[in-house]
């Protein structure tokens, strides 16, 4: 079987309105793909960045695919949370992007964002904190009811991941 080697990191984030960030993180593939080795969701430590500097989360990324189709090629995906001073945590965006699909070092940027919510659920936002949510959050990464929601751009997670494949040659996939 072909596989697939993604190893990397989860570098951090930018243009959040809070600098007290963490991330949850989780990957996703079709059937025809067997995850041998490595976690396909984590979470990472929270950062307080001072104003104006990127989060800096370093958290690592390894994941090791075997898979008999393309179909269902893996992406990650994001939920990211803020802190308060009280300790309460609250969602301040959602993202997923693809993994690359030629090797190489890939430096990407995921935008994310947050249901826009009712005018109601945004000034008790405003005011109580507690940012509208997602029912179900499969929505993130799967094609289909995403489009239709109303949504407000969030910040940018920001990954650096490396692509290895071996055997797709031998299955009859190229790369240009």
């Amino acid at each position: 079987m072909a596989e697939l080697h993604v190893i990397g990191q989860i570098a951090g984030a930018i243009g959040f309105p809070s600098q007290n960030l963490f991330c949850k993180w989780g990957v996703t593939a079709g059937r025809s793909w067997e995850l041998l080795e490595g976690l396909d969701a984590g979470q990472t430590q929270l950062d307080l960045a001072p104003d104006g500097e990127p989060v800096v989360w370093s958290h690592p990324l390894d994941l090791h695919y075997a898979c008999r189709g393309l179909a269902g090629w893996p992406k990650i995906y994001f939920q990211v949370w803020s802190q308060d001073i009280h300790g309460r945590n609250d969602i301040c965006g959602y993202g997923f992007c693809h993994v690359p699909t030629s090797p190489g070092h890939y430096e990407l940027d995921c935008p994310t964002w947050i249901p826009e919510g009712t005018l109601g659920e945004r000034i008790a936002a405003f005011f109580l904190g507690g940012n509208p949510r997602l029912k179900y959050e499969e929505v993130v990464y799967t094609p289909g009811d995403r489009f239709r929601l109303n949504t407000v751009a969030s910040g940018v997670v920001q990954l650096r991941l490396g692509v290895m494949v071996k055997d797709f040659e031998r299955n009859h996939v190229t790369f240009g």
